[in-house]
């Protein structure tokens, strides 16, 4: 991706997380960075088709970051043996990686916040909230500990137990006076619940 692309991907996306998707122009793109509305034209087509590439730049990223922690790259009934392969230390790893992706990296950081804002403005925001914030996750990780316990009941327990904390800290991360003790506590619930959470053993 050429170095305009990318920067008029960053700018959108930082424009998208502080006012939402609708209340943002192509204009407003195209003066965040102090280029005319024709010279992005000549990267993108309109605001959706930059929408479009920040999704599939996300779908890229999970990809990528599933494959570069071990951990299942595709939805359970695509890749049954990724998941019984996942371990402990991976899955702790991994889960760490991820609270940092989702609030010190900066393009995983603003979609955060875009799709938060617009999740009560429109169905296709809501869902992808849910598919990268709510139940996909949490379904994700039920799968994951299903093949660990052998109880699909008990992995969507477990699920509940592990990810409950990680969304509510995610939640109040951007607010937080001290972000380093929000990561530490994300940490600590990561490392507690791996090594002694009940349901596991």
């Amino acid at each position: 991706m050429s170095d305009t692309k990318e920067k008029i991907l960053s700018a959108a996306l930082s424009l998208f997380a502080r006012d939402g998707y609708e209340a943002v122009s192509v204009n407003m793109i195209a003066g965040e960075l102090g280029i005319t509305k024709g010279a992005l034209y000549k990267h993108y087509k309109n605001k959706r088709h930059i929408f479009d590439s920040i999704l599939l730049r996300m779908e890229e990223m999970d990809y990528q970051r599933a494959v570069a922690f071990h951990m299942p790259e595709a939805p359970v009934e695509d890749g049954i043996e990724a998941y019984r392969r996942a371990t402990a230390d991976n899955i702790k790893t991994y889960s760490k990686a991820q609270f940092r992706y989702w609030t010190e990296d900066g393009f995983a950081s603003g979609f955060r916040k875009l799709i938060t804002l617009e999740q009560y403005r429109s169905p296709e925001m809501s869902s992808l909230y849910q598919q990268y914030l709510g139940d996909g996750p949490m379904n994700y990780m039920a799968d994951i500990f299903s093949e660990i316990t052998g109880s699909p009941e008990k992995g969507a327990e477990a699920a509940l137990q592990f990810y409950g904390p990680f969304f509510l800290l995610l939640s109040i991360y951007d607010s937080s006076p001290d972000k380093k003790s929000v990561i530490k506590m994300a940490d600590d619930h990561i490392d507690n619940f791996m090594c002694s959470a009940p349901i596991l053993q």
